[in-house]
């Protein structure tokens, strides 16, 4: 494992929107709840909110932007393979997918084994891909599911189906709407980020 001037672990956190998950991260290595600490945050969109975060704490930002590899014809495992380089000098120890919205294929995780974690917004075997909370929600609906949850689970080819570090149980509610779900669903996102990110960094 690597360690930063601290002692600590680096971790590189990847963003693609608000940055609320990776704020969780932020305020829990400041505050000694996650001994580690955050090397680099990289996102693909250039007005992600997330890197905003990371500059106003002092954290290092990579812009990463996939659509100069499609424009010149590039393949995606062309863009991982960048991706994966331009992050290695940073050492990342773990590297967080804390809203990150593009699926990273074998180019990109071959460089770091069993070291990609993900946090995805529905429990094991349900709802992968993308829009997992508003499917949740309809589902609950139409009667099909009576909870939901989150996940933080390692990353692998296959879409939110890697080994599972740890889960939450998001409760829904008959006088639910789909922003009290989904707000509920992000409290539960923030706490379990931060405890399985703890958990996948003792394992290593």
């Amino acid at each position: 494992m690597t360690h930063s001037p601290t002692g600590k672990p680096h971790l590189v956190v990847f963003i693609s929107g608000s940055g609320t998950n990776l704020q969780a991260l932020i305020e829990a290595t400041a505050q000694g709840q996650l001994p580690a600490d955050i090397a680099l945050v990289v996102s693909h969109r250039r007005q992600a909110f997330g890197l905003v975060r990371a500059r106003q704490a002092g954290i290092p930002t990579l812009y990463f932007p996939l659509k100069p590899y499609a424009d010149a014809g590039k393949s995606r495992a062309a863009y991982d393979a960048d991706l994966a380089e331009a992050i290695t000098a940073y050492a990342p120890d773990l590297i967080v997918l804390a809203g990150w919205m593009h699926v990273l294929s074998p180019a990109f995780l071959e460089h770091f084994p069993h070291r990609v974690i993900n946090l995805h917004p529905a429990l094991p075997g349900q709802f992968a891909g993308t829009q997992a909370i508003e499917r949740a929600f309809a589902a609950f609906q139409a009667g099909e599911i009576t909870h939901s949850g989150c996940m933080v689970h390692t990353v692998i080819p296959e879409v939110d189906a890697g080994p599972v570090i740890d889960t939450a149980v998001v409760p829904l509610y008959p006088a639910d709407t789909l922003d009290d779900f989904a707000a509920r669903m992000h409290a539960a996102e923030h706490r379990l980020i931060v405890a399985a990110t703890r958990q996948a960094l003792a394992q290593l």
